[in-house]
């Protein structure tokens, strides 16, 4: 029986929640630096913008997308599983069960979902923030008007601001807000 030839493909790493990105440097490191850039040829960790407020602040943080997995594009010949199972902070190879199972390879499918859901995910937390109209209402969230509502005036998407008209004690009164200081009713 010939011996199958080894195909490039997308493997998934169980790595130490929180500890990806060491993954990906040390794995980086050796691509560079050693024989391992003829297997190994990406390594990703998905992941998608997260606004947050804090203290009346528009924050944007990276998260994780699969917290614990890291995605390589590999050759797994010879040594190359060896080296990848060992590398400092992986758990092992997502792969099928039992006590001989080989690390699985991802459909063709699977991976251009994820790379896409990536994509995606960045664009809209980016577009999302535009998306308000004028005559909406709105609950302001943070800054010395919070909790009072109001109707949207006017929408300025390339500053991300809106006027917001608000009544305080019976007479309107327009306010210049970020749009990360109000949410929808």
């Amino acid at each position: 029986m010939e011996k199958a030839q080894p195909v490039k493909g997308w493997y998934v790493l169980r790595a130490i929640s929180g500890k990806e990105s060491k993954v990906k440097e040390t794995l980086e490191g050796q691509m560079r630096n050693t024989d391992l850039g003829n297997y190994l040829f990406q390594v990703l960790i998905p992941t998608e913008k997260v606004v947050a407020v804090r203290n009346g602040k528009k924050t944007t943080k990276e998260r994780n997308m699969f917290s614990g997995y890291v995605f390589i594009e590999a050759i797994l010949e010879g040594e190359v599983e060896y080296l990848l199972r060992n590398t400092t902070y992986v758990i092992d190879f997502l792969k099928g069960r039992g006590k001989d199972a080989r690390p699985e390879r991802l459909r063709e499918n699977e991976v251009m979902r994820m790379l896409g859901t990536a994509d995606d995910l960045n664009e809209r937390a980016e577009d999302s923030v535009n998306d308000y109209i004028v005559g909406e209402t709105v609950k302001v969230i943070s800054g010395p008007f919070t909790g009072f509502n109001g109707e949207i005036s006017e929408v300025y998407p390339d500053k991300k601001k809106l006027k917001v008209l608000v009544k305080i004690f019976g007479r309107g009164t327009t306010l210049e807000l970020d749009n990360s200081q109000v949410e929808r009713e």
